[in-house]
Parts: C-alpha cells; structure tokens; sequence
C-alpha cells in the first residue's frame, strides 16, 4: 500500500510526465515533477507569433477517453477546462496532379467521397480496409497497447485463438506491400501509408499492422481551442490545484542517486538534492543508457542503444495571410513520388521531394479563422545530431516555400526559415533523443516488443513516454502513464504484504 509520505519524483513534463503525477497523486504519493525547460509540456509546445502562440508539435486529440480519464482522477470533467471540437472532416489531401480527398469522421461520408474520388471499386477497397483497420485496433488494444508488458507468445496465442486475424495482419509483409494488395488506386496507398509516419517510420518497413492507426482516427479527431498547449495548462493547473502536485521549471536533472542498488533521489544541475523513493523518468529513455542522468541508473534501457532510431521532422510554425485553395484543420500535401521521400530518408537525407503536412491551426474550430493565421507546417527528416548548415536550411525552406505556390497556396507575409524547428534543435531539446521525435524506429515485425517498459531492473525507478511501450503520440505517450502507475501500485502493495507477512511471522515465533 502506499502512504501519505511516499514522495515521488517525475522527470520530464511532457503529455507522459503530466499523466504519471496525476496517477501516481490519485494513488495518494506526493508529486513533484521536475522539468528542465522554462515550459511545460515537452513535444507539446508553441512558438510566438503575430497571431498567438503557435503549436509546433501535436495538433489534435485522439483517443480522447484516455484524457477523460486522466481529468476524472481528478475529480473533475474535460470539458470543464477545454473547449474540445470534433473535427467532421479528419483530413484534407492533395496530389501534385491536382486530384483531393476529405476524409470524414462520418464513415458513409468517407465511402461516398472516395467513390468520387477513384471509383465504386476503390470506395469498396475503402470500406474492407476500414473494417480491417478496426479489427486490428479492437484484436491488438488488449494483449498490446493495454497490456503493460507485451509477450510475443500470448499475441501468438491471440492471434490463434482468431484465426481470421492472420490474413488482417498481413503476416510479415510491410504496410505498403499490404496496402497494395488492398488499394488498385496508387493514391490510396500513398494516402493510408502516411500512418507509418504518425510513429517516425517508413510505410516500407513498417509492419502491416500499423493499419489500425486509421481506425484510430476515423473514431475521433479533436481540436483544442486555443491550441494543444492548453491541454498541457489545464492538465497541469488541476493536477496542482486538485491533487497537491508540485511543479518545478527550470530544473535541469543532473543524476538520478541511487543508495544500495535503489533509488534515493535526484540531484540538479544547481547542486540541490531531492530525496525520493519513487524516480519516474518520463524522458527519450536513452538517455538513461547512454549515462545522461549519472552512472548508477545507466544499465537501464540499454536497448535504446543499439535499436535505430525513428524519423524526425523539420517543423515550421508561423503566422501569416493565406490565399488559395480551402484548407480544413488537417491538410496533406503529398509528394510526387513518395518512393523517392522514403528512400532518401532511410539513407539519412532530407528528403528531396517531401510530402507536407500543414495544419490550419484556426480552421475547424466551428468561427470564420482572423485574416492572420498560425499554421505549422511538418515535412520528416532523419534523426541526427549533427550540425544543421543555415545555408542547406534556407535552400530546403525555398523549395518547400516554391511546392505551396504549385499547389495553389502561397502565405503573405512569406515565413521566413529562423521559425523552422530542425531535427538537431530536437535533440538540443530532448537530451539523447539524436532528435528522433518517436523514440526508437517502428521497424520490423518485433519493434512493438523491443520498447522499453515501465518497470526498470533498478528498484524504485520507472519509465514513462513516447519511448516506452506502447509507443509514440500522444494518446500512447498518456497511456504509458497508465502502466506505469499499474506497475508502481503492484510493487508497493507486494513490499507491504511482504513486510506484515514478516510482521506476522515474527510475532507467531516469538
């Protein structure tokens, strides 16, 4: 059981950080979360801007169950902090040819729109893929993403148990080796192979099960007025308000300190020392391995160093006048030949001919958008920690700037590059990250297994985030809290059963 007195330790506050200290302060442990940057919220965050701050990170929610349930720990509703709208069309898309597609919240709207788009045999490709995406979601939630330590043989043992299951997963062939048996349409297959890039991978490495991160947003898409980080403000002001939890900016850790082979506490870069009994390390778990918090706690997460690391982005966030085509909340515009993009990134260079994703941060929320917009606009780029060249950047941003104008958009005043955030300012921001944004590559039919979980072999340390299982995003990243505060609950009610067991004992032989 735990106690009043328990005192943990939450490094890092991003979406992860924030969902452990409302868990672990709804199990009764005090909370202090540690973060080392001015704001909290780590890959939730906004850059400024003529029109208000801009998201530069995350731009919707899904899943939105998973935050409910974080508000209701405590005590309190969602809705009662965030004004959250549903998004009817989930997301707008153009091809270099000229061709577009909406996707809808409203699954007839969506058949109906694809039979417009590419034909009645392409919306009923459309409608089994969707029935597959959702058979996938629904067989892989339990023995995967709700499952805090995953085993190969019990999704064996799933997967026998529904047979049908099988051909679904498309066995050991990629994403886009199964799309291409699903879709005639080349388009369809570039459009639904995107989802390998919602977790830093390739559609050609990645494996086919990754099809349910479709139903995942066909259930769902919600903007947050005001921007995502203001779910990271209401999260953190009831976590404070409600549960007694301390937040602390600023605060670089320098070592997690161990005593005896157990967690002691944690020291900062200031030279103050933070007795704990609990240290939740809810950063890129590299950092552990790689000796980025000390040696004592540096065993942990060793196989973050030798799995690849997932893709990264150039992300551009800026305010300006658009003219143009209609744009919804989420717009993609795809590249000519998404072959090229992908093999460009896999061999570590910025892809020469990108697809870009631009979110228009003031549409869809339901009230006509002021003539000056806050957009961010997202294009994937290997991980590296090398230095960026300003003159490569500047080029890179030109061409990006010249693909907008031959879909039709242009931006007055033209954004310049000094607000692109690159894949080496990532990895400044999140230490041993090598700017990766999703933590290790989703590659591979065994990646989902080889994920860091919460439990750490160093008593009293735990691990929370995007780098942990289940994986990347945020709805994942939030859920990982969930295992942890499961994991953390187990140990403790075992280390006091087994204390009144001797307690017991000692008193019977007395």
């Amino acid at each position: 059981m735990t106690h009043s007195k328990d005192h943990a330790i939450v490094i890092g506050a991003g979406i992860a950080g924030l969902a452990a200290c409302v868990r672990l302060a709804s199990m009764g442990l005090r909370v202090t979360v540690l973060e080392r940057h001015a704001q909290l919220g780590g890959k939730i965050r906004t850059t400024p801007s003529v029109a208000g701050p801009v998201d530069a990170g995350p731009t919707v929610l899904t899943m939105r169950h998973v935050f409910e349930d974080l508000f209701a720990l405590c005590g309190t509703d969602i809705d009662a902090h965030l004004d959250l709208v549903k998004q009817d069309i989930l997301a707008r898309h153009f091809w270099p040819d000229g061709s577009t597609l909406d996707l809808y919240a409203d699954a007839e709207k969506s058949i109906a729109a694809v039979e417009a788009f590419a034909g009645r045999a392409s919306a009923a490709a459309f409608a089994r893929f969707s029935n597959k995406a959702k058979a996938l979601f629904e067989a892989f939630d339990q023995p995967m993403m709700q499952s805090a330590k995953p085993r190969v043989l019990n999704l064996i043992q799933h997967v026998l148990a529904h047979p049908n299951l099988l051909s679904k997963m498309g066995g050991f062939s990629s994403l886009r080796t199964t799309l291409k048996s699903d879709f005639d349409d080349p388009r369809l297959v570039q459009l639904f192979g995107r989802y390998a890039t919602y977790v830093g991978g390739s559609p050609s490495h990645s494996p086919a099960v990754l099809a349910l991160i479709w139903h995942a947003e066909a259930t769902g898409v919600w903007c947050v007025k005001g921007g995502m980080h203001t779910l990271v403000d209401a999260l953190a002001k009831v976590a404070q308000s409600r549960l007694a939890v301390e937040f602390m900016t600023n605060a670089h850790v320098e070592r997690i300190e161990t005593r005896n082979g157990r967690v002691q506490g944690v020291a900062l870069a200031d030279g103050t020392h933070l007795p704990c009994d609990i240290a939740v390390h809810a950063g890129d778990p590299r950092a552990l391995a790689t000796g980025a918090l000390g040696p004592s706690v540096q065993s942990v997460g060793q196989v973050t160093r030798k799995t690849p690391r997932s893709f990264s982005a150039r992300v551009h966030s800026f305010a300006a006048k658009v003219t143009g085509p209609d744009l919804a909340h989420h717009n993609v515009f795809f590249a000519q030949d998404p072959d090229s993009e992908f093999d460009d990134l896999m061999a570590g260079r910025i892809p020469r001919d990108p697809t870009l994703y631009l979110c228009a941060e003031d549409r869809g929320l339901g009230v006509e958008p002021n003539q000056m917009e806050r957009f961010e606009m997202i294009a994937n780029a290997p991980a590296t920690a090398e230095t960026s060249d300003p003159k490569d950047l500047e080029k890179w941003h030109q061409m990006i700037m010249t693909r907008m104008t031959t879909h039709g958009v242009s931006f007055t005043p033209t954004p310049g590059s000094q607000n692109v955030t690159t894949p080496q300012n990532f990895g400044a921001m999140f230490p041993a990250s090598l700017g990766a944004l999703y933590g290790q590559s989703p590659h591979g039919l065994m990646a989902a297994f080889k994920r860091p979980t919460a439990r750490s072999k160093i008593p009293g340390l735990y691990l929370c985030g995007g780098g942990t299982h289940p994986g990347a995003g945020v709805p994942m990243a939030a859920l990982s809290a969930k295992h942890l505060a499961e994991a953390i609950w187990q140990d403790r009610t075992s280390t006091s059963r087994s204390a009144q067991t001797a307690m017991h004992g000692g008193m019977s032989t007395a």
